[in-house]
């Protein structure tokens, strides 16, 4: 019986030219040959499985060759290359510095190193996992690999390059190998198949390349692993999902069309089937972010290339995405991230994704209420809300400062606030106008209030119901007052009872609410939308309008320590200051 050979092994490249992924490698140590120009020290570093003890071994087979090639590539017929193809080569010496990284073995690596080659130009020395070295061994090296012999090369090769010492990174010529792109091991994996007979579907191959995550050997074993569990029928993209336990795409693009369909059966039987399918919860929260971050990069076609999925893949993220909206997205990412850090201090995680899910199937519902007309278009619709505006009134002293509006052409998710007036009477805001990058993102926090708060969603109704109908009846302060005290006691919100419950002011349709400071602005911010639209319900009058005001506070500050005390007596009493420097008193505090 014929022994198996790995394919990692057996397709392992054998020339700069069949190295996958990593030309601009390649091409600096063929041109370095071809110019005579090689450095004393290499470096490699980079991921595993991407090349760089494979790109050492054939570096040291080239520059040994007696008869190179024109495209720079070993002739694989003189001693040198029969003795390398035979592992019998006395000129290449290969060194895992993770089990040998003593002093001890670097020190016999130099002495090693004064015995020029017998047959060859150079003595090439491989040191792989080079950052295993011990610091000892590291300072030991240093000399010689600064100044070696003229015939002597050293290769090295690490994963981990931050863990090397700067004195040996700056006495190497340093490569850094890149993750291996998902096209190029789906087609080296197809000529793998093509050359063992195996008839393979390219979505698995692409599907094993994803999975591979940049590594070429892992692809090529996974690769030897589905072969094996198809028995000779084949790879189809079938097999390999189930061999390789992989929650497919298709089961997030299902996902994500029930919740913005607002289907909450559909997506928990959808959640259901992969949990009964032996997929972990969290690892399902994980990658549906992953897919709302991968369709809100879909948006943007300079952004495309971000995406690391295979063709077919990336056009199904262009189809979906295009069905999306921003807002959505960003509110879908947002609520994700709360699911992913919540998920593991959660009592029952089930109900707790499910609950996300939820939040999710109502945010298109939540976008639609929110959507509001141009505030060009209010002369068209007399029942139309108006716009949020921020207005900060400084001292009169100064000159009244320009409200803060939204460009007339932008309709932002935020449009639903109230006209909300804050003036500040002692110290005035300092006022900012915000991107529209920072825009979205109030859009996406006050979209996820929303969703969180049913109460909020009832009250966004009754308001869209009394837009469409106006009401004007008539109120007295009392009512006023009593449906202010009924709100406040409706939530359990002491901030907010502390702020309906003091006195106001009324001016015909118009509340004025005097405010302490910015925490108290803060509360009244997030709840002006349920008070103005209950206010308005209750009251019967669709002009309603809520005004915030901080007020300073004026009180005299009371004398805390015992010298504030009696610096505040003294004031009072000139008295006291005499009566100390009569008695020669020395005060104590």
């Amino acid at each position: 019986m014929e022994k198996f050979v790995v394919s990692a092994r057996k397709y392992r490249p054998i020339t700069f030219d069949t190295v996958v992924g990593q030309s601009h490698i390649t091409t600096t140590l063929q041109n370095a040959i071809r110019t005579n120009h090689l450095a004393q020290a290499f470096l490699f570093c980079g991921p595993r499985g991407v090349g760089k003890t494979t790109c050492a071994r054939i570096l040291a087979k080239t520059i040994n060759c007696q008869n190179l090639t024109e495209d720079i590539s070993p002739c694989n017929e003189c001693e040198s290359c029969r003795s390398f193809n035979n592992n019998a080569s006395f000129n290449i010496h290969e060194l895992d510095a993770a089990s040998n990284n003593s002093v001890e073995d670097i020190r016999n690596l130099t002495d090693q190193v004064r015995f020029p080659p017998q047959t060859g130009k150079y003595k090439i020395y491989i040191i792989d996992e080079v950052h295993m070295l011990s610091q000892a061994a590291f300072n030991a090296f240093l000399k010689t690999l600064e100044e070696p012999p003229s015939y002597a090369i050293f290769i090295l090769a690490t994963t981990e390059k931050y863990k090397i010492l700067p004195t040996i990174l700056s006495r190497c010529q340093i490569f850094d190998f890149n993750r291996i792109q998902i096209k190029d091991i789906a087609d080296h994996l197809a000529n793998v198949a093509e050359k063992e007979n195996i008839t393979a579907d390219y979505q698995a191959l692409e599907l094993i390349a994803q999975k591979a995550d940049g590594g070429l050997r892992d692809a090529l074993s996974m690769f030897d692993l589905n072969v094996t569990f198809s028995s000779g029928n084949g790879l189809t993209y079938q097999t390999v999902l189930e061999n390789l336990h992989i929650l497919d795409y298709d089961y997030y693009f299902r996902m994500t069309a029930a919740l913005l369909s607002g289907s909450v059966t559909e997506a928990f039987l959808l959640y259901n089937e992969i949990l009964e399918k032996g997929f972990d919860g969290h690892q399902f929260v994980v990658g549906l972010n992953e897919h709302f971050r991968n369709l809100m990069v879909s948006k943007d076609p300079q952004t495309v290339k971000l995406l690391q999925v295979a063709d077919s893949i990336q056009q199904r993220y262009l189809e979906q995405s295009a069905k999306l909206s921003l807002p959505y997205i960003f509110s879908s990412m947002s609520v994700g991230s709360q699911l992913d850090i919540n998920y593991k201090s959660a009592k029952n995680q089930r109900l707790h994704v499910e609950i996300g899910l939820m939040k999710l199937s109502q945010i298109e519902q939540v976008l639609n209420l929110n959507e509001l007309p141009n505030i060009g278009d209010e002369k068209k619709n007399p029942n139309a809300v108006e716009v949020a505006k921020v207005e900060v009134k400084k001292p009169t002293s100064e000159p009244i400062q320009p409200a803060l509006n939204e460009p007339n052409n932008i309709k932002t998710s935020s449009s639903i606030e109230e006209n909300v007036i804050i003036n500040t009477v002692a110290k005035p805001l300092p006022v900012t106008r915000p991107s529209l990058a920072s825009s979205k993102l109030r859009s996406t926090v006050d979209l996820e209030t929303s969703v969180l708060n049913t109460k909020s969603n009832s009250f966004q109704r009754a308001d869209n119901e009394l837009s469409t109908s106006i009401l004007n009846e008539a109120f007295t302060f009392e009512t006023m007052q009593k449906e202010l005290y009924f709100f406040a006691d409706e939530r359990d919100n002491e901030t907010l009872k502390v702020m309906l419950k003091r006195a106001f002011e009324l001016e015909g349709t118009t509340l004025k609410l005097q405010l302490d400071n910015q925490i108290q602005l803060d509360a009244l911010m997030q709840l002006k939308q349920d008070l103005a639209t209950y206010l308005r319900q209750k009251l019967r009058n669709s002009s309603i309008q809520i005004l915030a005001e901080i007020v300073e506070s004026t009180t005299e500050r009371r004398p805390y320590t015992a010298q504030e005390k009696f610096e505040y007596l003294a004031n009072k009493n000139p008295a006291l200051l005499q009566l100390r420097d009569k008695l020669g008193l020395e005060l104590v505090f």
